[in-house]
């Protein structure tokens, strides 16, 4: 075991111990965590900071207000409904049309319109909080994704989890929605992890329930080669994102909606850890570059993310 351990800090791997330690206990005040945990106020201070995201339509606060539920959607015939505080997916449903039987779920699957209204009291109970406490859900815009990832996703929508330290971008990788996944871009839930190289914005090799793997599942397509839209524009969003925080260790995940462009989709203070399989390369080599980073790097969002690009390129 000690030997295994020598050899993953020799090759720059960060665990989950030492970015609690080292990471997130000294960089991410508790005091700060409801910005990121917290998608409506997420939302409102991306506002305040002129950071797109998907638009939102009404936030549900109490029960009584789901006696209004169809004039509340009535002229949205497709949205997303998701808990305020949420976790790794559960909760969110996302509605792509109507049916004389109900909803039509991004699956195929037809939800009536008593169950979707169970469904979000349920949201309200607490029943995917992050802490089990009454929450509130959100009623927002469907994004209709860039089509360059079409290929490799199955059904739901992709996005894009950049890892921000000290308003630097490090490491980033797109999560592909699969059969498994129920079309959520959850890696835990069967979701893909394929890294991206950070100076070019290019497709690497992918990680499915921790193995490295070359193809999409359910497509048969390689998930490398791909040029993600907007790259640089991305990854200033993602710095951004993180100063709006006032957290030091950010996970941004970013949508590419097919007609508006980049989105702030949410923050995670807590981002996981596959993405160095996705990549390939560790992230406590990456975060110890950027301690020893000359100061000059630091002056804008621009010179941090020209730096990154730069410092952090694909070398394999």
């Amino acid at each position: 075991m000690w030997r295994a351990t020598r050899y993953l800090e020799e090759l720059g791997i960060l665990g989950i111990n030492r970015r609690n330690a080292d990471y997130i206990l000294p960089l991410n005040p508790r005091s700060a965590f409801p910005r990121v945990d917290d998608k409506i106020l997420t939302k409102q201070l991306a506002a305040a900071h002129q950071i797109p995201t998907p638009p939102l339509y009404h936030i549900i606060e109490y029960h009584g207000d789901l006696a209004h539920f169809d004039k509340t959607v009535s002229n949205h015939p497709q949205f997303v409904i998701k808990p305020a505080r949420g976790t790794g997916g559960g909760g969110i449903v996302l509605v792509v049309d109507r049916s004389s039987d109900g909803f039509v779920k991004q699956s195929g699957e037809v939800i009536s319109k008593d169950d979707l209204v169970y469904h979000i009291s349920s949201i309200l109970s607490g029943i995917y909080s992050l802490e089990g406490l009454e929450d509130r859900a959100l009623i927002e815009g469907l994004v209709i994704p860039d089509p360059i990832f079409a290929s490799i996703t199955y059904q739901g929508v992709p996005d894009i989890r950049i890892i921000v330290y000290q308003g630097v971008p490090l490491m980033a990788m797109v999560r592909l929605p699969t059969r498994a996944s129920d079309g959520k871009a959850n890696l835990h839930r069967g979701a893909i992890g394929v890294g991206v190289d950070l100076r070019s914005g290019r497709t690497l090799k992918g990680v499915h329930h921790s193995l490295v793997i070359d193809r999409h599942p359910d497509t048969g397509h390689p998930v490398s080669g791909i040029q993600v839209p907007c790259w640089e524009e991305m990854l200033r969003i993602a710095v951004r994102s993180c100063e709006m925080t006032g957290l030091g260790y950010v996970g941004v995940d970013l949508v590419v909606d097919q007609n508006r462009g980049p989105l702030l989709l949410e923050l995670n203070a807590r981002p996981g850890l596959a993405i160095q399989i996705a990549n390939r390369d560790g992230l406590h080599g990456r975060l110890k570059r950027i301690d020893q980073a000359p100061p000059e790097i630091f002056a804008t969002v621009d010179s941090r993310v020209a730096w990154a690009m730069e410092t952090f390129g694909a070398t394999f």
